[in-house]
């Protein structure tokens, strides 16, 4: 990953788990990396959600756009590891997403709490989104039964100059 991986916040079975994946080989490198410099995150990002690749980093849910495409872009990560830090977000925080190829800074426009089974906040949009995608409660034991749902608008898009009302309108009635 050849980056500093920050586990001050991760539970104790996700820093054991992450360093027994660490020591893994894998052939498939990043595909891109996210940082939220406000709250002090940033992470690798693979293909896949699959429970070995948010052990490694953060996971890009595949039937979503691709990371640095147009469209919405799905990103998991696990609320006692990588995704902890969302925890203290707010509203117009940026995210910067960085590919290969390019950088695209996103502005926080919504964070929700849906069910599992609201999977409609991972619908295709025509405008650049980036719906990050984790566990909630943060601290509830054992299994949890809802999921915080962060939309965030690409800044070079006019429904984030527009402000949260256009931005909610993008993001369909499961956000409440």
């Amino acid at each position: 990953m050849g980056q500093s991986v920050d586990t001050t916040l991760w539970s104790s079975a996700r820093i054991a788990r992450y360093n027994e994946v660490s020591k893994m080989k894998f052939d498939d490198p990043a595909i891109a990396t996210l940082s939220i410099p406000r709250i002090g995150l940033e992470a690798a990002i693979f293909r896949g959600s699959d429970e070995l690749t948010l052990d490694r980093g953060l996971g890009w849910i595949p039937s979503t756009a691709e990371p640095g495409s147009p469209g919405n872009t799905g990103i998991a990560g696990h609320r006692d590891s990588f995704f902890r830090p969302l925890k203290d977000l707010v509203l117009d925080d940026r995210i910067e997403l960085r590919t290969e190829n390019a950088s695209r800074t996103y502005i926080v426009r919504s964070m929700t709490v849906v069910t599992p089974k609201q999977v409609e906040v991972l619908a295709p949009t025509s405008d650049a989104v980036l719906t990050l995608v984790t566990c909630y409660p943060f601290f509830a034991p054992g299994d949890a039964p809802n999921r915080m749902i962060v939309r965030a608008i690409a800044s070079d898009s006019i429904y984030a100059r527009a402000g949260a009302s256009a931005a909610d309108s993008l993001s369909g009635s499961s956000e409440r």
